[in-house]
């Protein structure tokens, strides 16, 4: 089976920052590339942090109230620091979280998950930065057309990986939701059946309705006679 990769899904060439570069650019780069967040780079392109439209709305929120009638948002010296920064070094969320491109949507999707991050810098063998992956990069993968994903399961996993007859089970696929029906040789292979098509790209869902002609899920384990 053939899964599309972080290489596959991420935007490139990713739009970066430098630690210097200033409030005003970061806001323009953000505007004219329409994202939500830029990878900061240092000068050998390795990925040292994310700055983000939320860091530059926590300056904004913490200017001074000009008619002097709200206090002051942040207390603490940390959340000042970061309410008068000027620059992505100064405002930016450190470290970078990053991704590989060969990594699969699971690894990927998984890494944001753990970190509570909506993108990934996505870097090469030495660490340097070749694009950025975002949540809905990673949700494009459900857009693949039922009859795409029906295909796959036909050919690569009942008839390639499991070798069963295409007239022994029925693959029917309605906005990534698989049923199979059908009957096959033995009850064994219907979790392995269900787990390979969970595993398609798209798939959002299976459920089985399968009969079988042999039960050897409660066939006694073999016994080994020990040595005399």
């Amino acid at each position: 089976m053939w899964h599309r990769n972080v290489s596959d899904l991420m935007t490139t060439p990713a739009v970066s920052a430098r630690p210097d570069t200033a409030f005003k650019e970061i806001a323009k780069l953000l505007a004219e590339h329409d994202v939500t967040a830029l990878p900061v780079v240092d000068r050998d392109d390795r990925p040292v942090g994310v700055v983000s439209e939320a860091d530059l709305m926590r300056k904004a929120a913490g200017q001074r109230d000009p008619a002097d009638l709200m206090p002051p948002l942040y207390a603490s010296p940390a959340d000042r620091a970061k309410a008068e920064a000027v620059t992505a070094g100064e405002l930016m969320t450190s470290p970078a979280v990053t991704a590989r491109p060969e990594w699969t949507v699971a690894e990927a999707a998984r890494t944001m998950e753990q970190h509570r991050v909506k993108r990934l810098a996505v870097v090469d063998e030495v660490g340097c930065l070749v694009g950025v992956l975002s949540r809905s990069d990673l949700l494009r993968v459900f857009l693949r057309q039922d009859r795409a994903i029906r295909d796959e399961l036909n050919s690569e996993v009942l008839g390639h990986a499991l070798r069963l007859s295409p007239l022994a089970v029925t693959v029917h696929v309605v906005d990534g939701r698989v049923t199979l029906e059908g009957t096959i040789e033995r009850r064994s292979l219907i979790p392995v059946l269900v787990a390979l098509c969970s595993g398609v790209d798209g798939v959002v869902d299976v459920r089985e309705h399968l009969r079988y002609h042999e039960d050897d899920s409660s066939r006694p384990a073999p016994t080994h006679r020990q040595p005399a």
